[in-house]
């Protein structure tokens, strides 16, 4: 009987290692499984128990439906820029600067002709030869240069003032499509710096406008630009990174402060003067004027808001008509109230700059009674501050306007009337 059983139990046996060695081989054939991989067990258990299987990749679908979620942000961003970019690039053109300079070569000089003619007669050749720089006449050679884009299909073109302020230079247009046109100079702001140029041209690309009062900190920047005068339509992205900031920027002997003007890291390099700065929409919401020197990625941009104005003023009248009331005076703060022993922090006080007077002579503020130390509180109930300045409430109005003045003369406020002027050309 034991004999029996074991004999049983040894065919048992052989039988059951057969069949799974066919099941193995089932398995290797059918699925691949490489039976020496270290996940073997695993493969095997995930066969047997399909449940198992299916949840594995339902974590997987959803661990990569997280990485699609997480990019595609990133991608629509990225689409974002692209599309702005080429909205806006069409309208972008490179200004060079050029002028008339003079041909210096190095001509022959005897520092001894003074000598009497009988000691250069004894001397005959003797004397070395010298050479000295001397002017052969005059070339046009090319001085600068600049970025602008057009606001209308006719050719008008707005870019900086500093960028062609010299009015003994002439200026040439490099479109995005590689045509050059010759420009004139139709308007210089007296007050902002802005210019508007004029190309002899039809059917050009406009660069749509955006709204500046609308900014917020954080928000896409993306500036466009001649970098460095020699790479057209460079583009940087970043962010807008201060809002009504005031700075004091210029070059070549220009200078000037510019108030409420747009902080951004989008790298501003020397040639994108003019250039746009554009939003997410495609759509200019500021002029690249500016960039900090000994900083990384500081640069400013004048809001396009206030060359609105102009260019409405250009396109109706041909020329800038900037509004003028006539003062010269300082920003209040609490350093210059304690200072100065002011009774108010903020406002405009009146006060010369040393060289020229207070009150300028026949101008709309002599007219209404303004006077040297009268403090400017409100413009049409506009409280004045550092980050609303006079200036930049009074570039928001028009030759003609009549505002309203709240102003503290010894200690009593005075409300007055004034009517705003034009801008005189000779002003500085």
């Amino acid at each position: 009987m034991r004999a029996f059983l074991k004999i049983k139990n040894s065919k048992f046996l052989q039988g059951f290692l057969l069949g799974f060695s066919i099941f193995l081989l089932f398995l290797f054939l059918k699925y691949q499984i490489n039976i020496v991989k270290a996940d073997f067990w695993s493969d095997l258990k995930n066969f047997l128990n399909p449940q198992t299987q299916n949840i594995k990749e339902q974590k997987e679908n959803t661990l990569e439906n997280k990485e699609n979620s997480l990019y595609k942000p990133a991608f629509d961003y990225e689409k974002a820029v692209i599309e702005a970019v080429k909205r806006v690039s069409p309208s972008v053109v490179s200004i060079t600067i050029s002028k008339n300079v003079p041909i210096i070569e190095q001509c022959p000089y005897n520092p001894f002709s003074n000598l009497p003619p009988d000691i250069q007669e004894f001397f005959g050749d003797q004397f070395p030869q010298f050479y000295a720089p001397c002017e052969k006449g005059k070339k046009m050679q090319e001085v600068g240069s600049g970025t602008g884009f057009i606001i209308s299909s006719d050719g008008l073109i707005l870019t900086n003032k500093h960028v062609v302020l010299d009015e003994k230079a002439s200026y040439t247009v490099l479109t995005n499509d590689g045509k050059k046109y010759d420009a004139k100079i139709l308007a210089r702001d007296p007050q902002e710096d802005l210019a508007v140029l004029k190309i002899n041209a039809n059917n050009l690309p406009v660069a749509p406008l955006g709204n500046s009062d609308d900014l917020e900190l954080g928000q896409t920047a993306i500036a466009i630009g001649n970098a460095l005068g020699e790479f057209r339509n460079t583009v940087s992205v970043g962010v807008i990174s201060g809002l009504a900031r005031t700075v004091r920027a210029g070059s070549l002997g220009y200078e000037e402060t510019i108030h409420n003007v747009i902080q951004t890291d989008a790298a501003i390099n020397p040639g994108n003067s003019g250039g746009p700065l554009v939003n997410l929409k495609g759509e200019v919401i500021g002029i690249n004027t500016a960039m900090a020197s000994g900083a990384e990625n500081i640069g400013f941009a004048i809001p396009i808001n206030k060359a609105k104005r102009d260019i409405e003023s250009v396109k109706t009248k041909g020329k800038i008509e900037a509004p003028f009331l006539g003062i010269r005076y300082l920003t209040i703060n609490s350093e210059l109230a304690k200072e100065k022993k002011l009774s108010v922090d903020y406002g405009a006080l009146i006060d010369s700059d040393g060289k020229n007077p207070a009150i300028v002579s026949g101008s709309p503020a002599e007219r209404a009674g303004l006077k040297k130390g009268d403090i400017i509180l409100e413009i049409n109930g506009q409280k004045i501050t550092e980050d609303n300045t006079l200036g930049s409430v009074i570039s928001r109005l028009s030759p003609g306007d009549t505002i309203d003045l709240k102003i503290l003369r010894d200690g009593r406020e005075l409300n007055l009337k004034v009517v705003l002027g034009k801008y005189p050309e000779n002003q500085n």
